[in-house]
């Protein structure tokens, strides 16, 4: 079975690649997952992100972004104590100010997931790399996702960091044309 080799052997990145990267999510708590994961990512390998999910999910409510938006300081310490997690103070606040800039985007888009489909005309572009080394790091789109969401506020949000989120959330298909998984999530 040929897949993207960017995961490599390692179990948990070949169970990611094979069934959630690239795979369309609509789910509001689903994306704000996968942003906040992307966030803390930023400057590291996705692997070490994967590793630590669980303990993500544990330390940050599942993601329940109502409960993240109103953490307070001692919520804050306990997480910069929390060995399990990317303990960067910088990125944790970030969270937390990332899940009220959040909320005001579902406030005013009706969801998280209306607002940042828009940005690809609701539809999953398909690309058709031959190669990994095809792959951008950053888009037009990534480009203009992230100068807005940084507009309203959002931190750790840069170009790349956006198309890394728009393809594990399904946005974008880059998918190599030779990885079983191409056709698959079309």
């Amino acid at each position: 079975m040929k897949r993207c080799t960017w995961c490599g052997e390692d179990p948990l990145y070949v169970n990611y690649h094979d069934t959630e990267w690239g795979v369309p999510v609509y789910d509001d708590q689903r994306i704000f997952e996968y942003l906040i994961l992307e966030t803390f990512q930023a400057g590291l390998s996705w692997i070490t992100v994967l590793r630590k999910r669980e303990n993500f999910r544990k330390a940050f409510d599942n993601f329940d972004f109502v409960k993240i938006s109103s953490y307070d300081e001692k919520k804050l310490e306990s997480l910069i104590d929390d060995a399990g997690i990317i303990r960067n103070r910088l990125k944790i606040k970030a969270a937390i100010s990332n899940a009220q800039k959040f909320i005001e985007v579902q406030k005013e888009f009706g969801s998280f997931s209306k607002y940042i489909w828009a940005f690809v005309n609701h539809q999953p572009i398909v690309n058709h790399w031959k190669d990994m080394s095809d792959l951008p790091a950053t888009s037009e789109i990534s480009d203009r996702l992230s100068k807005d969401l940084k507009k309203r506020g959002f931190k750790f949000v840069g170009s790349t960091v956006m198309y890394a989120h728009m393809q594990a959330t399904g946005m974008v298909n880059d998918h190599v044309t030779h990885c079983f998984r191409h056709n698959e999530i079309q």
